[in-house]
This record gives structure tokens, sequence and C-alpha cells, in this order.
């Protein structure tokens, strides 16, 4: 499937899942591929890998058949959009974005000329396939440009933001917006994920990304808010990220081991730990 089929479907209300991916292990990235997700996004902001391992990351995901994105450090983040999509990458996502200019800084780092500024080279692994003129032809309508919605001022701005030529998703981070908008502060948690003041906000988003026929994409822990979200149009949606599903799943295992002991006239529980 092409990155502009991908897109295509999206658009059309069809749900693509995935999951973040924050250790720097291009064997995780590769097994994860395997699993049935529809994309992995590599997180460069929030990991600890450098380029040589991002290439080995994307190439992992590639062999397992699901779409690849990173995360940049940024609009700024020339380097960093340049080299994860021509290490291969389907698409980029970029944090922190505040107003239309941001946005369309970020839109010229990933798009070739005349309609951006991407930095041409060959031979890259991006090319491989389909060579030069054949990737390079058609890459500002396959790759994807995903911007972060994590700001008070993103909000205050969305409309503008949404308009630019070239956005294709505008991604929900409910973490960082929340603390932007200073309802970490305001309430208990986790009440500020369905306060009044989150809801009017993401409201905005989706009037905004509707108008322009943008994605709407978001981050979740877990699934049990996937339906609520899949009501709203969202179809980008992230189940969180490989650590958390390590943890969890060591969680469940623990769990069914602190049930097990007593049954067997043993004691056992848990090593004392504030993470699960």
């Amino acid at each position: 499937m092409t990155g502009a089929e991908f897109k295509k479907q999206l658009r059309a209300g069809e749900p693509k899942f995935g999951l973040f991916i924050n250790s720097h292990s291009p064997t995780v990235a590769e097994q994860l591929a395997h699993s049935g997700y529809d994309w992995l996004l590599v997180d460069t902001q929030h990991g600890p890998m450098g380029y040589e391992q991002l290439s080995a990351m994307i190439c992992g995901i590639g062999s397992g058949g699901a779409k690849s994105m990173v995360r940049v450090g940024g609009y700024s983040d020339r380097p960093g959009i340049q080299q994860a999509l021509d290490l291969g990458s389907d698409g980029v996502l970029v944090p922190y974005i505040n107003n239309a200019d941001e946005a369309r800084q970020a839109v010229s780092c990933a798009r070739y000329p005349t309609s951006g500024t991407r930095s041409v080279y060959f031979p890259q692994r991006s090319m491989n396939k389909l060579g030069l003129l054949g990737y390079a032809g058609g890459a500002n309508d396959n790759i994807t440009v995903a911007l972060q919605v994590e700001t008070a001022d993103c909000i205050r701005n969305i409309d503008e933001i949404a308009a630019v030529p070239g956005v294709d998703i505008l991604f929900l981070g409910q973490n960082d917006l929340c603390m932007s908008m200073g309802l970490y502060e305001k309430y208990e948690f986790p009440h500020m994920y369905t306060s009044p003041e989150l809801l009017e906000a993401t409201n905005k988003l989706v009037a905004a990304a509707n108008k322009n026929k943008v994605i709407l994409g978001l981050f979740l822990f877990g699934t049990s808010r996937v339906g609520e979200f899949l009501d709203k149009g969202f179809t980008f949606i992230s189940i969180g990220n490989d650590l958390h599903h390590v943890l969890t799943a060591a969680t469940g295992h623990v769990k069914d081991l602190e049930a097990i002991a007593p049954t067997k006239n043993k004691t056992w529980t848990r090593r004392p730990t504030s993470l699960m």
C-alpha cells in the first residue's frame, strides 16, 4: 500500500492502529511489526536512539510490513526530518506546533521542491525500491506529515494550522495539552482527561480538521477509550508504547503469580514498585 492509499483510507474513516517505540531496540521494533499493528512510530523525541539505531529500527519495521513513522525533535529539526525520511520512514510526527508558521516550516522540511525544501540525495534506502525518480516523484503525495496538537496556543490557532497545505494528520497529545492548559493543577488525576476544558479543545480540533479534510490522530494508553474517539472521527490511533506494553504484560503475569501461590500453600507478593 502506498502512503497516498494509506492516507486515503484514513480520510475515508478506516481506522489504523499503531504503537510508539521508545526503546532503542531494532529487535523489539521488528517483532512488534509482526504483531498486526498498522503502523509503528519510532519516538526520537523521547527515546534514546541515534541515527544508526533509527536506521536499523525502520528497516526492522519494514520487514514486518507495518508503516513506519518517526517523531522528530520539532518543526526546526531539519536534520531529524531529513534523516527519518531518507532512511525510509513513511512519515514524520512533528511535536510542539503552536501556530501556522511553525506548521508551514514542518511541512516544508518534509516535502521536495517546489512545494517544500527537503534536500534530494541518491542513493538512500528510501529510494532503493523505486529509484531516484520513482521515489522523489511521488514522495510529496506518499509521505505523511503529522503535527502534534499539545499546547494551548495550538488550540487557539488550530483553524489556521489545519488550513496549512500539506498537513495530513493533526495528532492530539492529551497529556501535554492538559499540562499546557493548567488542567493538572485544577483537577485530580485522571479527571483532567474528561474535563469540560479538554472536551472543548478536542471539539475545536475536530471541527478544524473536518473543515480542512485533515486526518485526526491521538495517543492513548490501552484500548478503553478507543471506541469513544472513533465516534469523534479519530482514525490514526496509538494504543501506547512498547515499554508500556512490556509493563502491562509483565504486571499481568505478576498478578497471576500472586493468585497462584496461595493455591499451593505458598506466600508470594510482588516486589514493591511505583510503576504499575
